[in-house]
């Protein structure tokens, strides 16, 4: 009986490149013919013609599923219910633009097998063709991340991967309504290895990841993998205590000995601003995980889907 391997697309307004995707990963399954092949396609509540075109697919193509949402969920909810409808031993997460490349699917799919790896996972070794304010921001947050958090985020990494069934099943007991799938890859653990490669740019279409949307990206990954923002507030608070005591013994000490002066009244302003900007602060820092808990709290479903085949 042959094992089968399940191809997981989130897709999210991809009608110009999701037929050149398909042609693409048509030709690797057809080359790897010794494992049966299922396409599971996400289409995150696309506003072109993205569920038309993947239908189309499917009357051509049995091995075509999908999945639509009643609305736009976001990429990680689209990831969670594609790894969940995926049936094979082996399942693979890509994007419909290319820059997952199809070819590399031979040389994970082996790797796996032969050398008795749970999982291969990709990063990119270039970030050729971006804006280099953005590259320069991930490698800032890789590099801030890995500090403060236990858990390891690797430079570059891809969310596409092969991995086993089991990897998948663990994956899927995560059931968090926050999810920040990279630092979840990493967390379940399971054996990795990394496949480097030059970055690819989109075959067709336009990135839905603006600068804005990956900082706030960046920060839900910061909340989910670390509490360290909150031993900050504290560390804040601590130094601010601490230097206000100081700040009494010196005026006692200069009351005493000098008398006392009432001038300074534009730094003591500037002292305000500053203690209050820093409570401000170290109060953002709680809102955040705690928005998060109350949305946990809520035990809503991480997407709802209004048709699937």
């Amino acid at each position: 009986m042959q094992e089968k391997l399940s191809v997981v697309v989130p897709c999210y307004n991809e009608q110009e490149a999701l037929p050149i995707f398909y042609e693409e990963i048509a030709k690797v399954a057809a080359s790897m013919n010794e494992l049966e092949w299922e396409f599971v396609f996400v289409n995150d509540g696309s506003k072109d013609n993205t569920l038309d075109i993947v239908q189309t697919l499917r009357k051509h193509d049995n091995r075509v599923h999908y999945i639509s949402f009643s609305r736009n969920f976001g990429k990680e909810a689209a990831i969670y219910a594609g790894l969940k409808k995926a049936k094979g031993e082996y399942v693979v997460l890509m994007d419909a633009d290319l820059q997952d490349p199809p070819s590399l699917l031979g040389e994970m799919y082996y790797t796996i097998r032969k050398e008795g790896y749970d999982c291969v996972a990709t990063r990119r070794v270039t970030r050729e063709g971006e804006p280099l304010i953005r590259s320069f921001f991930a490698k800032c947050f890789y590099h801030l991340i890995n500090q403060i958090s236990k858990t390891e985020f690797v430079d570059g990494a891809r969310d596409f991967r092969l991995m086993k069934r089991q990897m998948v099943d663990a994956i899927l007991e995560l059931t968090e309504y926050n999810r920040f799938t990279k630092g979840i890859f990493s967390w379940v653990g399971f054996k990795v290895k990394w496949l480097e490669y030059v970055n690819v740019q989109r075959v067709a279409g336009e990135t839905k990841w603006s600068f804005w949307k990956l900082l706030l990206y960046s920060f839900e990954g910061i909340v989910a993998f670390t509490t360290a923002p909150l031993a900050l507030a504290s560390v804040f608070g601590f130094v601010f205590c601490f230097i206000a005591l100081l700040l009494i013994i010196l005026i006692i000490l200069r009351t005493i000995l000098f008398g006392d002066p009432t001038t300074g009244w534009p730094s003591l302003v500037c002292i305000i601003s500053l203690i209050g900007g820093v409570q401000l602060f170290c109060i953002g820092i709680l809102g955040q995980y705690l928005a998060r808990t109350y949305l946990e709290t809520k035990n809503r479903p991480i997407f709802i889907v209004k048709e699937e085949e």
